[in-house]
């Protein structure tokens, strides 16, 4: 895609993946110029008629500076990064490495060309464990795993160059993102697969029993409660973030319903939207499982003006279904598989 270089230009980091392909696309709909950097590490093909995509690590210090000399980029939205919680405790050094030293690197870059905006994929596992639910931003936190410190170290990273060098930020913790765009294409698909509602549905679909960890929770059925959030409403707090950051200080918010669901209560909507029966098997709780995840979202409404609109169970299911049911639909496909690695 053929840009316009005098044009506001958001750059989106990881713009190939869940998340962030769902927050650009929203962002070319609302009038921004997109450019995505993304390493496609998935493997996934992507190729889309709304945005300029570049194939690179999004802390390469050239690609950047021609980048940021090249179009007119008012901030950087970032998504990239790693993510599964069981491999940053058996290789922690990689997850510093990608999620903390990186993002140093991206941020002095743009401290260099005087872009001062900055919208952060965070996440919930900053917390830890929390001591009250729902979670309120000022609750403590004290991440359990290398993931959640990486996270945590980012938003103190960010706190840090804000106070020293004028950077306006906005660190967005998510909780559970779920549900996909059905009709853009735009959804959720890892290999391997580690997020619950996904492996429901590979589980109805391919009749191979679904683990629960544990059924004696303090919970109303006795499995663990957590905070779903469909992708579009993730990607329009993303756009609301950004417009936050014209006039108004740094912040952070929490992302989600401030309602959640249990996993037995997946498993019955699960069911009930795909007709199928699932095998369930439960099997000992996981050491350091909370009961409950569940944002307290009032922040967000208040200051960002963002509130869910497609995050109901069903709709999240649902959505999340017709796209697990199109196997063509690898985030966003086209005729052309992408191969573009320079700028221009």
């Amino acid at each position: 895609m053929e840009l316009d270089v005098h044009k506001p230009t958001i750059l989106v980091t990881g713009g190939a993946g869940y998340i962030g392909s769902n927050a650009a696309f929203l962002l070319s709909q609302q009038g921004y110029q997109v450019v995505i950097i993304d390493n496609f590490k998935h493997g996934q093909q992507f190729y889309p008629d709304w945005a300029r995509v570049i194939k690179c690590d999004f802390s390469d210090q050239s690609i950047l500076d021609q980048i940021f000399t090249h179009y007119n980029v008012e901030a950087v939205m970032h998504f990239a990064g790693l993510i599964e919680v069981g491999a940053s405790v058996r290789d922690p050094k990689i997850f510093y490495e990608e999620n903390v030293v990186k993002v140093l690197k991206l941020l002095n870059k743009m401290q260099e060309h005087g872009i001062d905006k900055f919208v952060f994929s965070s996440s919930a596992a900053v917390y830890g464990t929390p001591t009250k639910v729902p979670i309120v931003e000022e609750h403590p936190c004290n991440p359990i795993n290398p993931y959640g410190n990486t996270k945590y170290a980012v938003e103190c990273m960010l706190s840090d160059f804000s106070r020293a060098y004028g950077l306006n930020f906005v660190a967005l913790r998510y909780f559970n993102a779920a549900g996909a765009d059905v009709e853009n294409g735009l959804g959720e698909r890892h290999k391997p697969e580690t997020h619950v509602i996904p492996l429901l549905l590979e589980a109805a679909q391919s009749g191979e029993t679904f683990s629960i960890f544990g059924n004696d929770y303090q919970t109303p059925d006795g499995t663990c409660i957590r905070d779903y959030l469909h992708v579009k409403d993730l990607a329009s707090a993303h756009y609301k973030a950004l417009k936050f950051l014209d006039g108004n200080k740094s912040a952070v918010f929490n992302l989600g319903t401030g309602i959640g669901a249990s996993v037995s209560e997946l498993v019955n909507m699960v069911t009930k939207q795909t007709g199928l029966s699932i095998n369930v098997e439960v099997k000992k709780r996981r050491s350091g499982d909370p009961d409950r995840l569940v944002a307290d979202p009032s922040r967000a409404s208040t200051l960002l003006g963002w509130k869910p609109e497609y995050s109901s169970l069903e709709t999240i299911i649902a959505d999340a279904w017709l796209f697990y049911q199109k196997p063509d639909a690898v985030l966003y496909y086209s005729d052309q598989s992408y191969q573009q690695s320079s700028v221009f």
